[in-house]
């Protein structure tokens, strides 16, 4: 049963969130086995001026050992 949250920083129209949410279905069919009704999506947005401290730090450097692709980037 995997759930996927995307965080991603506002202004995707509708027609991308749906795109991005059948491509991470897609990729989990294929990576993981899952069947397609067994995926659920949810795409979060976040203002720039709140990523740091409502996603880079809560979601990627508090939970380090759980990110297996890192971003190549560290907040200003």
């Amino acid at each position: 049963m995997p759930h996927v949250i995307v965080k991603l920083y506002a202004g995707r129209t509708d027609e991308q969130k749906q795109r991005i949410a059948d491509e991470i279905t897609q990729a989990l069919m294929k990576a993981a086995g899952s069947s397609e009704g067994s995926i659920s999506v949810g795409i979060e947005d976040v203002v720039p001026d709140a990523w740091t401290t409502s996603v880079y730090e809560p979601d990627i450097a508090a939970k380090a050992d759980t990110i297996f692709k890192k971003p190549g980037y560290t907040p200003a």
